[in-house]
């Protein structure tokens, strides 16, 4: 049977054609084996939850993993590490994160953070436990079982430049496996828990962020002809940068930007000689070069129009995450079980192949890379909660259950056994000629 991937006519390839794939069933011994894995992955959760550490400082976490493989793994961007299972050739690799963030934990929990000011609170400690779990019930079948080698990447540096990924993709030893296809996932509280998504396309958008500085003349509060007031300025400047998206892109096109910090001043009754304000510009499939030059003449000219000068400074991030279209119906196909049916896939997830965000992820750096890429997004969200109504991602409250452990190994699993047979078989050696 040939499943259309996506449904109802949605997202399609860039020529206007349904993309098109054979669901790929997920062997019950690998399903078993991971069923077996879930336990042991649940307590790596809970010590990877207890003792988190930063982007950067992540060399206990990955040896956490690397004793709950039973492995020795092969570093990969200094404090990340890589495990092998199968023979030679081109791989297919996975990735789990091992960083958390610089958040002080609010969720009550009894394996909550020990260390002061760092929490897993986007999932890390759920993708990299899921993917621990996945890996040991490979190793428990067999290798064979899969289509092409499996590479477990455990990397650091997600939440913070410089990107974790963007190093992994040009380390030697990452590329000395010569890896096929990418593949990850991200635990998604705007999602319905047992759902999982793929599909195609722009599904997370570039991160860059802005540094604006608006210079006027200081002076004396009581005197405002005297000065070139900055603060009026860059209140004004905040307010326009939010006609761009609004006038300058495409409504059938996602873009953002956001102002997350503004400061200026010493006393409330001295004008100031500076303001200044940093934030985010996003593009999902907007044009986001095209964003980016609309927020320099946006803030020069308008801080031209009150008498000051405006300068910014762009801090290149990540590219957008795109979904490769054979991988993505691949997965799709096998995942089945679609959203609104009464009966979900093998694997007890329902499939959705709808949502994207304007979220960001250093996993872009793969696909930028040239390596074929698959972001999967898995619900969290209780069916009763209204969309927004339980905590997001990086709240400090924010904490999937024990359970979801299981749903993401499930969703990987699927992945990997579907994403195997989509790949372009390797050219073969050349001969020597005798």
């Amino acid at each position: 049977m040939t499943t259309e991937v996506p449904i109802s006519g949605g997202p399609r390839r860039a020529d206007g054609e349904v993309v098109r794939a054979r669901p790929v069933p997920v062997p019950d011994a690998l399903l078993t084996a991971l069923e077996a894995e879930l336990p042991g992955a649940v307590e790596l959760r809970h010590a990877l939850h207890r003792e988190p550490r930063r982007s950067g400082d992540e060399a206990d976490s990955r040896d956490a993993v690397a004793a709950a493989l039973g492995a020795e793994l092969e570093p990969v961007a200094g404090t990340g590490g890589m495990l092998r299972l199968g023979g030679p050739g081109p791989a297919l690799a996975v990735r789990g994160e091992l960083d958390a963030l610089p958040v002080t934990e609010a969720t009550g929990l009894e394996f909550s953070s020990r260390r002061e000011g760092v929490a897993h609170v986007c999932g890390h400690d759920v993708h990299t436990a899921a993917l621990v779990a996945v890996t040991r019930a490979v190793a428990a079948v067999g290798p064979d079982v899969l289509a092409v080698p499996l590479l477990a990447v455990f990397q650091p540096r997600e939440e913070s430049a410089p990107s974790g990924a963007a190093d992994v993709v040009v380390d030697p030893g990452f590329r000395a496996h010569r890896p096929a296809a990418m593949l990850g996932v991200h635990v998604q509280p705007e999602l319905p828990r047992g759902v999982v998504s793929s599909r195609p396309g722009p599904v997370n958008a570039s991160a860059d962020e802005i540094e604006i500085v608006v210079s006027g003349h200081a002076g004396h509060g009581g005197y405002p002809h005297r000065t070139r007031d900055p603060v009026l300025a860059i209140a004004a400047v905040v307010v326009a940068l939010q006609q761009i998206v609004a006038r300058r892109v495409n409504p059938l096109e996602a873009g953002v930007v956001t102002i997350g910090q503004i400061t200026a001043g010493t006393a409330p009754n001295v004008v100031p000689g500076t303001a200044a304000a940093r934030g985010t510009v996003r593009a999902l499939d907007a044009d986001r070069d095209a964003i980016l030059a609309a927020v320099t003449e946006v803030v020069e000219h308008t801080a031209a129009a009150h008498g000051c000068r405006g300068e910014v400074t762009v801090v290149p991030n990540e590219p957008a995450v795109v979904n490769d279209e054979r991988l993505a119906a691949a997965i799709a196909a096998t995942l089945g079980g679609r959203r609104g049916d009464e009966q979900a896939a093998p694997t007890g997830l329902r499939l959705d192949t709808a949502f994207r965000s304007c979220g960001a992820d250093d996993f872009s750096h793969y696909s930028a890379a040239g390596t074929p890429s698959v972001m999967l997004f898995v619900g969290t969200a209780p069916p009763d909660t209204a969309a927004g109504g339980a905590p997001g991602l990086h709240h400090p409250a924010f904490s999937p259950d024990d359970a979801m452990v299981g749903e993401v190994a499930r969703a990987l699993l699927a992945a990997v056994v579907a994403a195997g047979p989509s790949l372009p078989a390797p050219h073969p050696a050349p001969q020597e000629t005798p």
